[in-house]
């Protein structure tokens, strides 16, 4: 975070992306990977009225988390997401949040079945990653950006090790058109793009999917129909 100057103003961003109706109002929303609650606090910007459940596998980061005030329509819970039907959190959710998750997942594909049995019918994924754009300018851009900035920043501050694995991890990920396919091959439908402003436009994108509305419909896209 204190090395991108716009990063809660992003996770904002993505999170206005979900297009959730009456400020949440009735709502059941999930945060995955949570960390220590910028996406949760960008979620409940985004829904102030909805039940928020925010997940996360760290204890030290739910911590975190935790130590900030929070409204009564938002807890956390400490549990990885791959199983959380097995913490107690089953049932149907209205929409789903994950920021720098998947990036970070062994399986991204079994945590997107997982989550997509979560929602409801029609219920929507929202997930703000490094996903570069498939063009050589935005994957230069980040080779200099992190070079040069983020990774002698990050060492500065202590953390060059976690520096390199972004940097490592950025470009060993799926570019964004590859994780929109990869959502649409999880069975979820509608799935679109849309990119972060200035200087990380290629770099950052929200890509948003729903769940299909109905049985027939899931069988028939469960094999990687496009959206």
């Amino acid at each position: 975070m204190a090395v991108n100057p716009g990063y809660h103003a992003h996770l904002r961003r993505s999170a206005r992306r979900l297009r959730l109706p009456g400020d949440g109002a009735r709502l059941r929303l999930l945060d995955l990977g949570c960390g220590t609650g910028a996406s949760t606090a960008a979620l409940l910007r985004a829904a102030p009225l909805a039940a928020i459940t925010a997940v996360d596998a760290s204890a030290g980061m739910l911590a975190h988390a935790l130590a900030k005030r929070w409204p009564p329509n938002v807890r956390f819970v400490h549990a990885p997401v791959e199983r959380i039907a097995e913490a107690g959190l089953g049932g149907h959710y209205d929409a789903a949040f994950a920021a720098y998750l998947f990036r970070n997942v062994g399986d991204p594909d079994a945590v997107l079945a997982a989550v997509r049995t979560l929602l409801r019918p029609g219920g929507r994924l929202a997930v703000h990653e490094y996903t570069l754009s498939g063009g050589p300018s935005a994957r230069l851009v980040w080779t200099v950006v992190h070079r040069a900035v983020v990774l002698p920043l990050g060492t500065l501050m202590g953390d060059g090790g976690l520096y390199r694995h972004l940097g490592r991890s950025v470009a060993e990920f799926d570019t964004v058109d590859a994780f929109a396919a990869r959502m649409r091959r999880a069975g979820f439908d509608q799935v679109r793009s849309a990119p972060m402003p200035g200087w990380q436009t290629g770099i950052v994108h929200t890509v948003v999917g729903r769940a299909p509305e109905t049985a027939v419909h899931t069988r028939r896209t469960g094999g990687g129909a496009a959206g």
